[in-house]
């Protein structure tokens, strides 16, 4: 009798595993299935000349050479997708700075930026910004 309950046990043992892993979902959400993502909408300008080597509000140098850009509200670090809706070009950015601080406009990003968006001549252009 003793050695058919200890029999059953290490059959439950035995089974158990298996059963669990059978029960497992073996698809994890995607990263992009998980976060949210945030759109917006608005006008763009270009960092003016003047700012070169002048600090952020991150702490960090403007530099025009670089990817960067200010956002009034998104978290230093972040990267954004900036997208000039008439032409299509998009480049992607991150935030290094606060601004811009004139109505109607959403966000300043640097030279660099604003040579690959192809707003150099517009100043001013339309954008969507994509980012987590």
């Amino acid at each position: 009798m003793y050695d058919l309950i200890r029999k059953k046990r290490l059959l439950i043992l035995l089974v158990m595993p298996l059963i669990l892993l059978a029960c497992h979902s073996k698809h994890s959400p995607a990263k992009s299935e998980v976060q949210t993502q945030f759109i917006e909408t608005g006008l763009a300008t270009y960092y003016a000349d003047k700012f070169i080597g002048k600090p952020t509000a991150s702490g960090q140098l403007y530099d025009a050479n670089k990817l960067t850009a200010a956002h009034r509200t998104i978290a230093f670090g972040t990267r954004v997708s900036v997208t000039n809706v008439q032409n299509g070009k998009t480049v992607e950015v991150v935030i290094n700075d606060r601004g811009p601080f004139v109505a109607n406009r959403i966000i300043d990003v640097s030279k660099a930026a604003a040579q690959a968006l192809d707003m150099l001549n517009a100043g001013v252009v339309k954008v969507r910004l994509t980012y987590r």
